[in-house]
């Protein structure tokens, strides 16, 4: 199996099943926008692109003494630069069956694996992991499933272990419950998640509420369908090939060109938000 049929694998899991008389106009109509941006042969699909990803992994600077785990590793472009580091083992935390073997075919080293669980409920043995991390996953949750998620980080991680998030933050601090309230119904709408971001301080403490203390905070635009963001994240000749299909698929540029209008009418109300905690 290739890549591809990771994307629409994970693409089905994530949704309710179509009925049987639904057109090829409906599906894209109701396909999730990170999957879609999939499908146009997008590869990172987080909101603050490569950069901050990068930026939060090099805040938990892993290194070959570090058990890591990942929840939801998705694609495995994050899994790829972990593995980079050579740590003396990773662990990605899937909940969908199939998806998970496509993984192990990219992921199957010494000390490497792949394991179906639920993030909040994880199959693994408390205090075992250095590094624990996730991204793009906390903000499609509602908040007290966000906390379970939080807990059950800390259960894995041994003491002084670092907990990565990669998120959608709402700004200012102090936005009234009605700006909220209104920005996570317009995502809903255009990205078909019921994505329920938080303040920067909501963030920093749920984490502590959770037993973590927070050790760095990292910020980029929310600029996820700006050309500059997709060159940097893709590369040029990817950025055309997906220009290219996003062309040629009309329902499906219309879904994008619809997503990107929300997110530049929110701007100066969301940004990306990586944060990094460690276990007390």
């Amino acid at each position: 199996m290739r890549e591809q049929e990771l994307i629409e694998r994970e693409a089905v899991a994530h949704k309710a099943p179509a009925p049987r008389h639904s057109t090829a106009n409906e599906k894209l109509n109701t396909e999730q926008g990170h999957w879609l941006l999939a499908k146009m042969g997008k590869k990172v699909l987080r909101p603050g692109g490569k950069e901050l990803t990068l930026q939060l992994m090099g805040k938990l600077a892993i290194n070959p003494q570090d058990d890591v785990v990942e929840f939801a590793p998705g694609l495995g472009y994050t899994a790829g630069i972990t593995l980079a580091k050579k740590p003396r083992s990773y662990t990605g935390v899937e909940l969908n069956e199939e998806a998970a073997g496509i993984l192990r075919r990219k992921i199957n080293g010494p000390k490497q694996r792949i394991v179906i669980g639920n993030a909040c409920c994880a199959p693994l043995e408390t205090a075992t992991a250095d590094k624990l991390y996730a991204e793009a996953m906390l903000t499609m949750q509602a908040d007290h499933r966000k906390a379970e998620i939080m807990g059950e980080a800390h259960r894995i991680l041994r003491p002084g272990g670092l907990y990565g998030i990669h998120e959608i933050a709402l700004v200012p601090d102090d936005m009234p419950d009605e700006g909220k309230k209104k920005i996570q119904g317009e995502l809903a709408r255009t990205i078909k998640v019921n994505a329920r971001p938080l303040t920067r301080s909501e963030w920093t403490h749920m984490l502590e509420a959770a037993g973590f203390e927070v050790q760095s905070v990292m910020t980029n635009p929310m600029h996820l369908l700006e050309t500059r963001r997709l060159i940097d994240d893709e590369g040029f000749f990817r950025f055309l090939k997906i220009g290219f299909n996003i062309l040629t698929h009309p329902k499906a540029c219309r879904r994008i060109l619809e997503m990107r209008k929300v997110f530049r009418r929110y701007d100066k109300s969301m940004e990306a938000i990586a944060i990094v905690a460690r276990k007390k």
